[in-house]
């Protein structure tokens, strides 16, 4: 069984639209291309899109490759300060000579679209839901509740141990009641930790990484990440034996990436209610 992340997105992209076009005021968001890396711009390519199909106003920054950390800062400053803007993302990753946890932290966290300032990481170990809660984690989350899966007291099992993925998703999953074991690419006998679990989920852009001897029938993969090599796709699982298998499964990039996007819209429209009470 494949479960289809286009679907379910359509469904809540016209909630939103509906939701947004009633608004007197609509949501503004802004986002900050740093660079011409070719997979960025077609990421923000796709915020841009449903941002205007949802009747979210969007505004694109761009900026050269060379800009310096302090030019960056300023430009954050300046949209935390403009009360027309209501969320912010820069987009990632940024180039190697600034440093992006200092980057993403000058944002101002009730504009942190993307969920990845400290303090909006903190609210979500700290089951606090008044924070804006990282969108790929959320979108994971939101495809075990559309697909009838109660998180409680089920055995979880999350490859990856980045901030964007891994670790938070680990506490929105204990926060669901799970039981959550957490692995990366260089844990020792990987299918010990994988072969129990009622949930597997990828994002380490490692190929081919679980197979399905790795799992037991019945449990669902959830696979976030991917590799492009030689200019073709490799998932971290192995998506046809494992499908082929009776597993069901998302693969990627479209169906969890177009659930990531969705949740970029959702947590601007939370911004927007935020900062207009």
């Amino acid at each position: 069984m494949i479960t289809n992340g286009k679907e379910i997105a359509l469904i809540w992209y016209e909630k939103l639209k509906e939701e947004i076009k009633l608004l007197d005021k609509k949501p503004w968001l802004a986002v900050i291309l740093v660079g011409d890396n070719p997979a960025s711009i077609r990421y923000v390519s796709q915020k841009a899109k449903w941002a205007k199909e949802v009747w979210i106003q969007f505004k694109l920054i761009k900026r050269e490759r060379g800009i310096q950390e302090e030019e960056l800062k300023e430009d954050i400053k300046k949209l935390n300060n403009d009360e027309t803007i209501h969320g912010i993302i820069i987009q990632l990753p940024l180039p190697s000579h600034i440093d992006t946890n200092t980057i993403i932290n000058t944002i101002y966290p009730v504009k942190d679209i993307d969920g990845f300032t400290a303090i909006n990481m903190g609210k979500i170990a700290l089951w606090d839901e008044s924070g804006l809660a990282p969108c790929t984690p959320s979108g994971v989350i939101h495809i075990c509740k559309v697909n009838s899966i109660d998180l409680e007291w089920k055995n979880v099992t999350i490859i990856g141990r980045s901030n964007i993925v891994g670790k938070p998703l680990v506490s929105m999953c204990i926060n669901e009641w799970a039981t959550v074991t957490c692995c990366n690419s260089k844990t020792k006998d990987l299918k010990s930790h994988t072969q129990n679990a009622d949930i597997v989920v990828l994002a380490t852009g490692k190929p081919w990484i679980l197979t399905k001897d790795m799992i037991k029938k019945e449990a669902f993969v959830i696979d976030v990440g991917f590799t492009v090599i030689d200019e073709k796709i490799y998932w971290d699982a192995c998506f046809q034996e494992i499908s082929e298998n009776g597993n069901p499964i998302t693969p990627v990039p479209w169906w969890v990436g177009r659930l990531t996007v969705l949740f970029i819209m959702k947590n601007t429209l939370k911004a927007f209610y935020m900062q207009n009470k």
